[in-house]
């Protein structure tokens, strides 16, 4: 878990994905409409990326991508960035975090 929150470490917004998940591409796109320039980690092209998915999934994420962190907070994957939208919630949390301005 520490390989993990080095990664999200001062940083507004990071989402690990994997080239191939279809989700992940959607959760970049969705975001990034807000605006958020996140930092993305493919975990199929870093060199740990496999240890740093087995982190991911100690977290509770079946699959581990995509993996989405606001504030240095695990927030949850595709169903909770959604459900977040749905809800109202993912702009004030975006903005709390300093990922985006508007």
């Amino acid at each position: 878990m520490e390989i993990v929150k080095h990664l999200v470490e001062q940083k507004p917004l990071v989402i690990f994905t994997k080239s191939s998940c279809c989700m992940s591409h959607s959760v970049q796109q969705l975001i990034s409409s807000y605006g958020a320039n996140a930092t993305v980690y493919q975990l199929d092209s870093l060199p740990n990326g496999q240890e740093v998915e087995k982190a991911l999934e100690r977290l509770g994420l079946k699959p581990s991508v995509p993996a989405i962190f606001i504030g240095q907070k695990f927030v949850g994957g595709a169903k909770e960035i959604i459900s977040m939208q749905v809800q109202g919630r993912l702009t004030p949390m975006l903005k709390e975090a300093g990922a985006i301005w508007v």
